[in-house]
């Protein structure tokens, strides 16, 4: 393969887990005939059939209540929830069952359970279509969080959450599907929780994950016309963070911006401010700086270009960082 959208690259990646091992399992509202919403499930029920790509039901909580089950059979389901804002019905299920249920069985059984979240703006949709609701599931302990931001990493991430022993949030942002990249044939050595430099620098260290990344990358080449030398980190893994790689480069620039899409207020880049000022503190010569939505629901799609965050509002938080 070569460059391809983020959505084929998940189809792909889908492919090539139910080939591996005919226990994996898809199933979410109108992803077999339909393909889902955003296609990226085309062509697996005519290729696999109904009993492995299923139509379920419009019940979110029945859909990730099932995948328990049969994951507890020596299934690995992986569910779609439609859009970020309807994963909430299945909420209680993800978090009081599914995220503690391997510790209730004294890890004696496996629960290899992909629960798939396309999350975030930048597509002008309607309320409940642009949330980003990574900061519920990061925070959950026995949950797995991971993104990706690239096609490449869209392909093999997908395939590395399938065959997981622990349940999975992996979360898609939307806003990439239709973005195209190359897709390296040999899997990359980076495991599926490692975070990666995806531009070098040496004046700031920019962290983002999913759609951010990209923007991290643009306020990056931005600020090297200006003589700034920003290095950009995709996290990949919410849950956990690679703070190894993080406080590498931290310890390179003395300075950390965040830039994140969901709310400030008790986040992923509320987290990494903390640990940095805990284990880097000697090292920083200014404070951890974050760029996030503002604390509010996401507006309507006339008003996300102002709650989103944009190169401006990243490359001004590079400013002040380097002000102090």
């Amino acid at each position: 393969m070569t460059d391809i959208p983020m959505a084929k690259a998940i189809n792909e990646g889908l492919k090539a887990a139910m080939i591996a091992d005919s226990k994996v399992l898809v199933m979410g509202e109108d992803i077999g005939q339909l393909g889902g919403v955003f296609r990226v499930t085309e062509g697996l029920q005519q290729q696999f059939g109904p009993s492995r790509v299923i139509d379920t039901p419009l019940a979110e909580s029945g859909i990730v209540g099932s995948a328990i089950g049969l994951a507890m059979r020596g299934y690995r389901p992986v569910c779609e929830i439609q859009f970020d804002g309807f994963v909430y019905p299945a909420f209680d299920q993800i978090v009081s069952q599914l995220a503690k249920i391997t510790m209730r069985h004294e890890s004696t059984q496996a629960f290899p359970v992909v629960i798939r979240i396309p999350y975030g703006g930048h597509i002008g949709a309607v309320e409940h279509h642009q949330e980003s609701p990574e900061a519920y599931f990061a925070h959950t302990a026995g949950l797995r969080v991971i993104s990706p931001s690239n096609p490449h990493d869209a392909y093999w991430l997908i395939q590395e959450a399938i065959t997981s022993e622990d349940p999975v949030i992996y979360l898609e942002p939307k806003s990439r599907y239709w973005h195209k990249g190359p897709i390296d044939d040999e899997k990359p050595g980076a495991s599926l929780h490692e975070a990666r430099v995806v531009r070098e620098g040496g004046d700031v260290t920019l962290i983002g994950h999913g759609a951010m990344v990209s923007v991290a990358l643009q306020a990056a080449e931005i600020a090297q016309s200006e003589g700034v030398s920003i290095e950009v980190i995709d996290l990949r893994s919410l849950s956990p963070i690679d703070y190894g790689t993080i406080l590498d480069s931290v310890r390179k620039t003395g300075r950390a911006v965040v830039a994140q899409e969901a709310p400030g207020n008790v986040s992923v880049g509320s987290e990494i401010a903390a640990t940095l000022t805990e284990k880097a503190f000697y090292v920083m010569e200014a404070p951890v700086l974050r760029v996030s939505g503002f604390d509010t629901p996401f507006p309507p799609a006339k008003l996300e270009g102002i709650y989103l965050p944009d190169t401006d509002r990243i490359l001004d938080a590079v400013d002040r960082s380097l002000a102090y």
